[in-house]
């Protein structure tokens, strides 16, 4: 999608510092990081949110997750991080391409 500021960033047009990347998804540190480890894991093919997600793209995000979980463990905080999507405005996605927090190093609260 041409406008979508994270198909840019995969492609090299916009710069990220990149934590990985495969042929199915990138990761790349958060701008304005809310935790000491903070990044984001989007998919390369361009699904707007969650909500998007069918039975033919499911696999991608079942990868993500591995990715999430193999990039926890390498880095070193695989024994507690949270990772959050969120589906539109009301839920606070201000980029329209699905992507997933990272969030680690520091005590997140719960949701109660």
């Amino acid at each position: 999608m041409e406008d979508c500021l994270f198909c840019k960033i995969i492609a090299g047009e916009i710069p990220s510092s990149k934590v990985y990347e495969d042929d199915l998804c990138y990761a790349f540190y958060d701008i304005s990081p809310l935790a000491p480890t903070h990044f984001l894991v989007v998919p390369k093919v361009h699904l707007a949110s969650a909500a998007d997600v069918t039975d033919e793209t499911a696999p991608v995000v079942g990868h993500i997750y591995a990715v999430i979980a193999r990039l926890a463990r390498e880095l070193g905080f695989a024994e507690g991080y949270r990772v959050v999507t969120n589906v539109g405005a009301l839920a606070g996605q201000t980029v329209r391409h699905l992507h997933f927090h990272v969030l680690s190093g520091k005590e997140l609260g719960s949701f109660n």
